[in-house]
């Protein structure tokens, strides 16, 4: 495997252990990111050794979503109003990012997640197509940019709480705690932030029991429910949504504001109706 640039990928005994390794920039996905967690999520899912994958980010935080800063603040290649919009551009883009996020849904081995701090917007992505979330109980999660700029790609939030659920998110934008996903079944368990690793490790620990053909067929015929709901479909709507929402009025308006004072500053602009004191990243 090529060098990784912005994940670390080792086996440890019958676990993959897959990490975001970007903590200087809140493990903010890159164009390279989806490309290089397929590529992890392949290699262990062909070593015979491997039962389970764990997931997880170094730093503060899983994941503060797209480094967006850059592109905001840079101009984004596709989005200038005084041009023509090609929609499948961003479709190209972005489906390609939905295939590297769906690869954890994908695999044939199970995936668990472990949230800490926050997870936010595309860090979402990840973490839903994981089979199994552990949250911290003090943990933020949730889909912001629902606000403006953004639509949820891979489009699992109403397969994983339901549809009144995710609508009481995507219509607001706000975020839930770990343990508010616990009750609301998008965890597993949201242990106190310092039993986290503990609890995190031992259900890690317990699945890789399991042999690994018992473990593929489980999953696959748990997978199945959700395809026959329609999620190719609903994941094709989300990701020609997230190019359109880019280019509303208020998409070019949020993006104009983040290239001229920041991409700090066009969040909290758009954050302050909502009353959140300190906004995520995107």
């Amino acid at each position: 495997m090529e060098h990784l640039s912005t994940l670390t990928y080792e086996v440890d005994g019958r676990v993959a252990r897959i990490t975001l390794n970007r903590p200087e920039r809140g493990n903010g996905i890159t164009l390279a990111m989806p490309h290089e967690l397929a590529d992890c999520v392949e290699r262990a899912n062909l070593d015979p050794a491997v039962h389970v994958i764990a997931l997880a980010g170094n730093g503060k935080g899983f994941c503060g979503g797209y480094d967006l800063a850059e592109f905001a603040e840079q101009g984004m290649p596709n989005h200038d109003p005084g041009e023509v919009w090609d929609p499948v551009l961003d479709w190209q883009m972005m489906s390609r990012n939905v295939r590297g996020f769906m690869s954890l849904f994908e695999s044939d081995k199970p995936v668990v997640c472990k949230v800490h701090g926050f997870c936010v917007a595309g860090g979402t992505d990840m973490a839903l197509c994981s089979d199994l979330l552990v949250i911290a109980e003090d943990a933020r999660i949730g889909y912001p940019p629902a606000r403006v700029w953004g639509s949820p790609t891979t489009a699992l939030w109403a397969h994983r709480i339901g549809a009144q659920r995710a609508k009481r998110l995507l219509f607001t934008g706000d975020l839930i705690t770990g343990a508010q996903a616990l009750d609301w079944e998008l965890a597993i368990e949201a242990p106190p932030a310092a039993e986290l690793d503990a609890r995190f490790e031992a259900l890690v620990e317990r699945i890789s029991l399991t042999p690994v053909n018992q473990l593929v067929m489980m999953k696959l015929l748990v997978n199945d429910t959700l395809r026959a709901q329609g999620l190719h479909s609903t994941q094709t709507l989300g990701t020609l949504f997230d190019g359109i929402a880019r280019h509303t009025p208020e998409g070019y308006a949020f993006q104009e504001r983040a290239a001229r004072e920041g991409w700090e500053a066009a969040v909290r602009e758009r954050d302050e109706p909502y009353g959140d004191a300190k906004p995520p990243r995107n």
